[in-house]
């Protein structure tokens, strides 16, 4: 089962993964790591941007990562490589056809997965499947309904809504991270808890303004300008100021909140 993605697979996005997952190490993952000689599959590697801090936080652990695209993994392999690291090993794969035997792993890492599947219930419970008994799945996924931000500008929450609306009719869900709790809960994983992971960014944190503001959020909404307007969801003066009000809120007085949901569920 191939599965629509709006974002992920070109160079511009590539880079604005690995400046999310550079910006958000603390916030998202220094409560993740795995035990010596535990095996980690890591769903969706995409380029390795979260591969890089998996296998920094868990050094002595078996890390598998798989995604879809072929040119991902082989960009990820290269930056893994590249930073020197030998406890991940790659495979090219679908989540819904795995070819590892039923309960070989230990614990799954599933990272902004679940937003681009139009049933993230059964990728869940196929992930399940190569789970061991007590093993632990983590899930961390986003929500653009979580935005807001000071001075608020109408047309900003329009583009906002562009990618909401562009990821849905691809079949996938943009405001998933609210829904991770029952979502786990009905793919039979059990002791789930949710925690939600806000970045709130203003002018004292100069690294977060440049990094989560411009270099993550705004330039995920400036990429799909295109397909926005192709798709007449949005004209393109609105669009535009829509840009020019996220960027506004790098100013001095401004404010900019985000929420990202981590989620961590044990298999029965």
């Amino acid at each position: 089962m191939n599965q629509q993605y709006v974002h992920g697979y070109d160079p511009r996005e590539n880079i604005r993964l690995q400046d999310q997952a550079s910006t958000l190490v603390e916030l998202l993952h220094a409560d993740t790591a795995y035990p010596p000689g535990s095996r980690v599959l890591e769903s969706g590697c995409g380029v390795g941007a979260q591969t890089i801090t998996l296998a920094h936080n868990s050094p002595q652990a078996l890390i598998t990562s798989v995604d879809i695209s072929e040119h991902s993994v082989a960009e990820a392999q290269n930056r893994i490589e590249a930073a020197g690291f030998t406890n991940v090993s790659f495979q090219q794969g679908d989540i819904f056809n795995l070819t590892f035997e039923t309960a070989s792993f230990d614990h799954v890492f599933v990272y902004f997965v679940l937003e681009h599947l139009a049933n993230p219930i059964a990728a869940l419970k196929c992930l399940s499947d190569v789970l061991k008994p007590g093993g632990t799945m983590t899930v961390i996924e986003g929500d653009h309904g979580s935005t807001y931000f000071y001075p608020d500008n109408e047309a900003a929450h329009q583009a906002i809504q562009c990618q909401v609306e562009l990821q849905k009719r691809a079949g996938g869900n943009a405001n998933i991270g609210r829904e991770l709790y029952p979502l786990l809960n009905a793919a039979d994983l059990s002791s789930v808890q949710v925690s939600p992971r806000m970045v709130y960014v203003d002018a004292s944190k100069p690294q977060l303004v440049e990094g989560f503001i411009k270099n993550t959020f705004t330039a995920m909404i400036e990429g799909i300008r295109e397909a926005s307007l192709k798709a007449a969801l949005i004209d393109e003066a609105t669009f535009d100021q829509g840009i020019k009000g996220l960027y506004r809120t790098t100013e001095t007085d401004g404010v900019f909140c985000y929420s990202f949901f981590k989620a961590v569920a044990t298999k029965r």
